[in-house]
């Protein structure tokens, strides 16, 4: 029996980090400005207090997200490096999804 090497397509981690429902709403968000965690939840409208507790915990921890002393978010430099696909995919947006 031969052992296969596990091949993992270059691009599944960031997929795989930006797929999840609240994590590029809450990236969004911070790539305007620093926010305060009231000021994320009123600026996502239906997320819960705790599934927006649990995204912050998740993306602080991988390192994408920084919180002050002071409670502001904001992103760390490996966060405001997806910058470019946020946008990328609101101009994929309004070039062929906007009037659908």
């Amino acid at each position: 029996m031969t052992r296969r090497t596990k091949h993992t397509c270059p691009i599944t981690k960031v997929i795989t980090l930006l797929s999840d429902r609240w994590t590029m709403f809450i990236m969004s968000a911070l790539i305007e400005e620093p926010k305060r965690f009231s000021e994320l939840e009123k600026w996502l409208e239906q997320i819960s207090s705790r599934t927006l507790t649990l995204k912050l915990k998740k993306l602080v921890e991988e390192g994408f997200v920084q919180k002050s002393d002071s409670g502001v978010y904001s992103l760390t430099k490996k966060g405001q490096g997806l910058r470019i696909v946020v946008r990328a995919m609101k101009k994929y947006n309004d070039l062929y999804l906007r009037f659908q």
